[in-house]
């Protein structure tokens, strides 16, 4: 790596016995319109891999659904060997129709053979952590998780997976993981106009869990994207700046994971990530959300 990892945004945190940094990269923009089928310029998407290497990323999220398949053999293809500090986290629990849908798949079958194709796929023996996507594309569904969940513990047990983590889950299905077995990573919707899991944050941080917000812009209304407009012309930057280092600045135990197709964007928001907010911006902030 061409700069220490301890020069990004945030620092560094912990995912079980593995460090990251918490500014991370996502990797589902590199397929294809709607994640699905390769991407218009596969150099330009190996170089984007390449480049958050190189400005010293250490997490990138992937699924094999993501194409399916796509962007987990671009990583493969961008960065294998895979650096000793590099680690890739992944998700299982839905699968790809030939209509771009989303179907669920958390039958213990489904679960193995996700867990198989993305070691494959990925080129590795381990998986350092595999989270359970629940829920739909509408969010959260209530409901248990134990039969999926206790399949990728036996994958655990296995010698195959590493760490496991939960995405797109109700507090009480994390209550209901963590009873079965410890995890290290939570993935829900967060950003500044959804704050729904403010107090979950707050308790997987004094537990010693990352939370990993998706769609750090996504869903504003018209009146909660002004706000967010005006913070971020009076500090002269862009809005996703302000959104990420507003997360950074959250709780320490937020780890972010921006995605693009572009190594300019990649660049620019690592930067607007290091931007430091007052306590009035803050609240500012803070205000979009209630």
């Amino acid at each position: 790596m061409s700069t220490p990892a301890t020069t990004l945004p945030g620092g560094t945190a912990d995912l079980g016995d593995l460090t990251v940094t918490r500014f991370g990269y996502g990797a589902m923009q590199l397929a294809g319109p709607w994640v699905m089928g390769p991407p218009a310029e596969r150099d330009g998407a190996l170089a984007v891999l390449r480049a958050a290497v190189d400005l010293g990323i250490t997490h990138i999220d992937t699924s094999d659904a993501y194409g399916p398949h796509v962007t987990n053999q671009l990583i493969r293809e961008a960065l294998h060997p895979y650096p000793d500090a590099l680690h890739v986290v992944t998700k299982v629990g839905a699968t790809r129709d030939a209509q771009g849908g989303w179907p669920t798949a958390r039958r213990p079958d489904d679960i193995r053979r996700q867990v198989h194709g993305n070691l494959e796929t990925l080129g590795l023996e381990v998986l350092d952590v595999v989270n359970l996507r629940l829920g739909d594309a509408e969010g959260p569904v209530p409901g248990s998780l134990a039969e999926p969940f206790g399949t990728l513990v036996e994958l655990q047990q296995q010698g195959l997976v590493r760490h496991i983590g939960v995405s797109n889950a109700t507090a009480d299905q994390i209550a209901e993981a963590r009873s079965i077995a410890p995890i290290v990573c939570v993935q829900n919707r967060y950003n500044l106009a959804h704050r729904t899991d403010d107090e979950l944050i707050d308790t997987l941080a004094g537990a010693g869990i990352a939370y990993v917000p998706f769609f750090p812009l996504g869903g504003f209304t018209q009146l909660q994207s002004a706000a967010l407009d005006a913070v971020a012309g009076r500090l002269t930057t862009t809005p996703m700046s302000v959104a990420l280092a507003w997360l950074l600045q959250r709780s320490p135990n937020i780890l972010l994971i921006p995605g693009t197709s572009s190594t300019a964007h990649l660049r620019e928001n690592v930067t607007g990530a290091g931007l430091q907010l007052s306590a009035e911006d803050i609240r500012e902030l803070d205000a979009i959300g209630r």
